[in-house]
């Protein structure tokens, strides 16, 4: 065994495209994958799952995964919502959301009255113009605006094949309203230092 491999505490492991094929019909698991998490944790490594998933609450996208056959909890589950909503709360943001449907539910304990920052994630369908230019008009009315990423990835893959990600039309705001996004997905430094502190692991082993 190579030397760094004796040296390995823990894994880091994506998902979406890694371990399944996200689709209409809930995805498919990529051969091999549910018993490659199986070995992993049978090796008695730490594991952590990492996922820009911004389409569901960590808890359905952990009930679809189990209905796949991996052995995964939500505890075990590093995503950007929860990350988001922490900077939220410490920094006294209330966010205008353009977010899927289903992940507005993550945002529940946070105040959204007026709103002083815009949070964009995957928001598939959301994604209208509309709406974009609802985002639009609430940052460029800030003095300071705020904008917040739930990652910035270009496009993913699904069981009908490519489909546009977040990370596009994140580039749309930052053009329109000259501002940098902050963020919180992969492959955010801090997004990995999160999830490594989750598991107690330094990022050399």
């Amino acid at each position: 065994m190579a030397s760094w491999a004796r040296a390995v505490r823990g894994l880091l492991l994506d998902v979406s495209g890694v371990l399944y094929d996200s689709g209409g019909d809930g995805g498919v698991p990529i051969a091999g994958s549910v018993e490659a998490v199986r070995r992993i944790k049978a090796s008695g490594l730490k594991l952590r799952f990492c996922t820009n998933e911004t389409q569901a609450t960590r808890e359905k996208f952990v009930k679809k995964l189990q209905g796949m056959g991996f052995d995964i909890s939500v505890a075990e589950v590093t995503a950007p919502a929860p990350a988001a909503c922490r900077i939220l709360k410490e920094r006294s943001l209330r966010p205008h959301l353009l977010v899927h449907n289903d992940l507005v539910p993550e945002f529940d304990e946070i105040d959204k009255a007026n709103p002083n920052c815009v949070v964009i994630g995957d928001a598939a369908e959301n994604f209208t113009y509309a709406n974009l230019n609802e985002a639009f008009r609430v940052l460029i009315g800030l003095e300071k605006p705020v904008l917040i990423s739930l990652g910035r990835g270009r496009y993913y893959k699904e069981t009908d094949g490519l489909k546009l990600d977040v990370g596009a039309y994140m580039k749309a705001l930052e053009y329109a309203c000259d501002v940098q996004a902050e963020v919180v997905g992969k492959p955010a430094k801090m997004f990995f230092e999160s999830a490594l502190a989750e598991m107690g692991v330094p990022p050399e082993q």
